[in-house]
């Protein structure tokens, strides 16, 4: 290993854009198989509920096993488990667009989970131990940033066109091409950071309640959105949920080498960064999902035209996580900057609420960019708080729980808000069963239920920012190798 130090690698940079891409990869895998999936389950054969679960298996291997993931790189080296989570990732993709039947489609599915939940803590602790400078780190998760929130949007496009104008399986192997760049850079300049007093030791009993509570949490609000909030699997995944993470908190309180401490949770800062995130996708996931069935059961467009259409959104949360945000930074305090960016973005969602099945792609389009904007600002500095501030032995961990946040925050997303648009749907027609309002009519009233839901989540991830988050701005005349810290003041 090179004797440089992190801040003074020349090539810290190209680092960056290494593992941003990679981190894209992830991201955008699971917007791509949203848009593919009927055309695999057509070539496939396999049933709807078969579907739900190419969908599910992704979901439940990456949420649970992310805090796992990142203790896993404090312990084997940040560099190691990135390269180790792209080859998987890579092998992975490489079965899935192989698959000859359901059974191999969700093996694949459920390794990219697997290696993603390895890879994602990895990059973002990467990034968090290597730009230390204020300066450096304002721009650095701007860039981090801009790309792993558009990455959903992102996914869209190559989804819709992928799909469209190649195979299904082009949505699986796509991720083969991203792998070997984010490897390559891995192994040329993508330097590790060694951290002292790094422990060796692994918490088992702890990292398989905690696996299991998180399975049980995703796997739960899944089957709220397929069965219903009160079907008895879906409360039983609840309650084990509850039961496995009580007695995980009670066991990490007890041992000497915890897999996740919680003073990582309990610093202040860092707690309303998650929670402002988890609120934060709750409104993100919605909206993909509902703008996405919006453009293509009630505008007509097909898969491609809708990934086009995301574009806006994607360009303006690279414009606030890039430019607004690391701009600002410097000039106001990281929770000031998140409530505002929050607000910004529920803006944005209100006025997809007053969407009409006649609205005019223009004012969809204003209404993506402001969302973009406000979202891509609000993300970087929490993006930054999750990690900053922490021991660098334990900023894996730390990273873990900036994706689990996400994926917490998605989950319940995707299962609330879709239940509400739904029951919402159901509601309209039959109040207007012998009015010519129509089936789109009744998608649009569904969808802006939704969406006002979004708005009241986007508001009190606001609150939460403004309450809970109390760091100043940072120094940025700080000098480079000297971290500016996060007070640890515990809630």
């Amino acid at each position: 290993m090179s004797s440089t130090s992190p801040q003074t690698n020349p090539r810290r940079w190209a680092a960056l854009l290494f593992i941003s891409i990679a981190q894209l990869m992830v991201i955008l895998d699971s917007a791509i198989m949203n848009i593919a999936l009927p055309s695999a389950q057509s070539a496939l054969h396999f049933s709807d509920g078969g579907r739900q679960w190419v969908i599910t298996a992704y979901g439940l291997a990456f949420g649970g096993l992310l805090i796992l993931g990142g203790r896993l790189s404090d312990v084997l080296g940040r560099k190691r488990t990135f390269t180790i989570g792209l080859v998987g990732f890579a092998l992975a993709s490489a079965i899935g667009g192989a698959a000859t039947n359901l059974g191999v489609l969700l093996i694949a599915r459920a390794g990219q989970g697997v290696f993603g939940a390895l890879l994602a803590p990895s990059a973002l602790s990467l990034i968090s131990l290597t730009f230390t400078n204020p300066r450096e780190r304002a721009k650095a998760f701007g860039i981090f940033g801009a790309i792993a929130t558009a990455g959903g949007a992102i996914g869209l496009l190559l989804g819709g066109v992928l799909t469209q104008y190649l195979n299904w399986r082009w949505s699986m192997l796509v991720n083969i091409p991203i792998a070997v760049i984010g490897i390559i850079g891995a192994l040329t300049v993508v330097q590790d950071v060694p951290t002292e007093g790094k422990r060796t030791r692994l918490d088992i009993p702890g990292a398989v309640l905690a696996s299991l509570g998180l399975v049980a949490l995703v796997f739960g609000f899944s089957e709220a959105e397929s069965q219903g909030w009160t079907s008895g699997l879906t409360v039983m995944m609840f309650v084990a949920s509850v039961v496995l993470l009580i007695a995980f908190v009670a066991l990490e309180a007890k041992i000497k080498s915890p897999l996740l401490p919680l003073h990582i949770l309990t610093e202040r800062n860092r707690a309303g960064s998650y929670l402002s995130v988890a609120l934060a996708v709750i409104s993100m996931f919605g909206m993909f999902l509902f703008l996405s069935y919006y453009l293509q059961l009630v505008k007509g467009f097909s898969p491609s035209e809708t990934g086009v259409a995301f574009l806006p959104l994607a360009a303006a949360q690279a414009i606030g996580s890039m430019v607004i945000a690391t701009r600002l930074s410097s000039r106001v305090r990281p929770g000031v900057l998140m409530s505002s960016g929050y607000l910004v973005t529920a803006v944005g969602v209100l006025l997809l609420a007053l969407l009409q099945k006649d609205t005019s792609y223009g004012l969809l389009a204003i209404a993506e960019v402001i969302t973009g904007l406000g979202i891509g600002t609000a993300f970087m500095p929490a993006m930054s708080l999750g990690t900053h501030g922490v021991d660098p032995q334990y900023a894996g961990v730390a990273s873990a729980m900036v994706g689990a946040s996400q994926q917490i925050g998605g989950s319940v997303g995707t299962a609330l808000l879709n239940t509400i648009a739904a029951s919402s749907t159901a509601a309209y027609l039959l109040s207007h069963a012998h009015s010519a309002a129509g089936t789109d009519a009744a998608l649009v009233h569904g969808f802006s239920t939704a969406y006002w839901w979004a708005v009241g989540f986007l508001v009190l991830s606001a609150v939460v920012s403004l309450a809970a988050v109390n760091a100043p701005r940072p120094n940025h005349d700080t000098a480079a190798g000297e971290p500016a810290k996060v007070p640890e003041m515990v809630v």
